[in-house]
């Protein structure tokens, strides 16, 4: 896995669209996104996954009204419940050849909420998009390992940050089972972690624990 400051060609967003994510609020927050987009699209690529035609032809106007260039953007049509890309989306790889792969982690709404059926397909979708490789991580039994991409942070050069807040709590305990040689060993397994450090808690007030 490399560092999230590592060169990259794209990032990817989904379009606001869930209006009890954002209470009272959502009629301002596209264009806050068509600002980060303004911004991000100078430097890379903007890919942005939109629920619906409605919504994808939204987020053009409010594009356009930024000013921002064509060429720097794509929307792309697929069925999110959430904005929240950097948990539901896979995490951007190299295998051994150096060949960029998609580590497909499971996602179950932070274990908190329910409506997660759109979400777990993007990706699917950001492989379908990409055409790279994706991989979709699991214990030694099978299972799939539950992980989101807002969980970790890696330096690029095997070392990984967690916390056991997220990833040891019973609270919306994300993997029953699992203990902590049992995640390092994923992380071995599916990011090239040598080591992995652990904090107690992470962000205060963040709902998804």
């Amino acid at each position: 896995m490399p560092a999230e400051w590592a060169p990259h060609s794209a990032t990817w967003i989904a379009w606001p669209h869930h209006e009890p994510d954002w209470p009272g609020k959502l009629e301002a927050i596209p264009w806050v996104y068509a600002q980060i987009v303004r911004v991000l699209h100078r430097h890379e690529r903007v890919e942005t996954l939109c629920p619906n035609e409605s919504v994808r032809d939204g987020a053009r106007q409010k594009l356009e009204a930024h000013g921002c260039h064509p060429d720097g953007y794509r929307l792309h049509l697929q069925p999110t419940d959430r904005v929240w890309l950097r948990d539901s989306a896979p995490t951007f790889a190299h295998n051994e050849d150096g060949r960029v792969v998609l580590v497909n982690w499971s996602f179950n709404a932070w274990a908190k909420y329910d409506n997660f059926g759109n979400d777990v397909h993007v990706g699917s979708a950001v492989e379908r998009i990409t055409g790279h490789p994706r991989l979709q991580p699991t214990r030694p039994d099978g299972t799939p390992i539950v992980l989101e991409g807002g969980a970790i942070e890696a330096n690029g050069t095997g070392l990984l940050m967690v916390t056991e807040e997220c990833l040891l709590s019973p609270v919306q305990e994300r993997n029953p089972g699992l203990d902590r040689a049992g995640y390092e060993q994923a992380f071995r397994e599916w990011l090239g972690i040598d080591r992995t450090i652990w904090l107690g808690e992470g962000c205060e007030g963040d709902d998804t624990h």
